[in-house]
């Protein structure tokens, strides 16, 4: 299925270490989320700790659940929208409503109580509801940093279409066909989303250094120096053996997929829940920090 004439015949793409396929479970208070990771077969890609995937759903009045206060530490929360809308409230102070296409970067660092969940209007008349999460470590020298909040628009978020209509990429962190993006982050990263119509493939450079990985959002299509075939709820986990990131959309249909990579951390991870640190020592006080108050509250 691959076209290598879609790249340079001298550059070679990144091999495929492994195809996951995302989980069901569900999250906050009860809303159905895929997850490819973390789970007993993935427990992590670093410095990324977890990927929900909140699929396209039609809810009922009333029907729509999110994720009431709770605390966070020691890594960073990034929320992209497709559909819907949702609220955001945190014990710094922050606010803000994200709807198609917004993220919100949300850096916990030393510690912060955040709500997300759905406006009235969804809850009061249902409607579609469709994005993501997913989590960013943070180095211990930042573990403990002030929390930050970032509210990007998708008219702000950069976007490169090629002429002939065929792909698509909005360039939420790092760079893309000269496009760079306008989120700050802590950790080196790139946060891609790519559309290509049917037939139409991508080669996307990558810091080699990166680990990286694609998140079929939907259809088909294959991946890699192997042109492996994967879809919908599937993520394409690749080795670091060169610098390109190769996809291709099926003939029948069009491909969106999520393309992340990230500077590995290469640091021990401890983890509860909410908090995300280096040491289970460090857990236990975020635990008691939070018990006791330390980490504030929403007004």
């Amino acid at each position: 299925m691959k076209n290598q004439s879609t790249e340079n015949s001298s550059t070679k793409s990144r091999t495929i270490r492994e195809i996951v396929t995302a989980i069901a479970t569900r999250e906050g208070a009860g809303f159905a989320v895929r997850r490819p990771f973390p789970t007993k077969s993935l427990s992590l890609v670093d410095p990324f700790l977890l990927l929900d995937h909140m699929e396209p759903v039609t809810l009922a009045p009333g029907a729509a659940k999110g994720a009431p206060d709770h605390p966070h530490r020691g890594f960073e929360t990034v929320t992209y929208m497709l559909e819907g809308h949702f609220v955001h409230k945190d014990s710094a102070g922050n606010s803000g409503v994200i709807g198609p296409g917004d993220v919100q970067w949300m850096t916990a660092g030393q510690g912060v109580v955040h709500s997300e969940m759905p406006d009235e209007e969804l809850l009061e008349n249902g409607g579609r509801l469709h994005g993501f999460q997913i989590w960013v470590n943070l180095p211990a020298k930042e573990k403990m940093m002030a929390p930050r909040y970032q509210d990007i628009p998708s008219a702000n978020i950069p976007i490169y279409e090629s002429e002939d209509g065929k792909v698509w990429v909005k360039v939420i962190a790092g760079k893309s066909m000269d496009k760079e993006a306008v989120i700050d982050t802590r950790t080196p990263i790139t946060f891609l989303h790519v559309k290509l119509q049917p037939g139409a493939s991508l080669s996307q450079p990558i810091p080699p250094q990166y680990n990286t990985f694609a998140y079929i959002v939907e259809g088909k299509g294959c991946f890699g120096n192997e042109g492996l075939a994967a879809e919908t709820d599937q993520l394409v986990l690749f080795e670091n053996d060169a610098e390109n990131v190769f996809l291709q959309a099926s003939e029948n249909e069009p491909l969106s997929v999520l393309i992340l990579g990230g500077m590995p951390l290469s640091e021990p991870v401890a983890r509860y829940g909410p908090f995300v640190m280096n040491t289970q020592n460090e857990i236990v006080q975020a635990l008691k920090d939070y018990q006791s108050g330390r980490m504030g509250a929403i007004n």
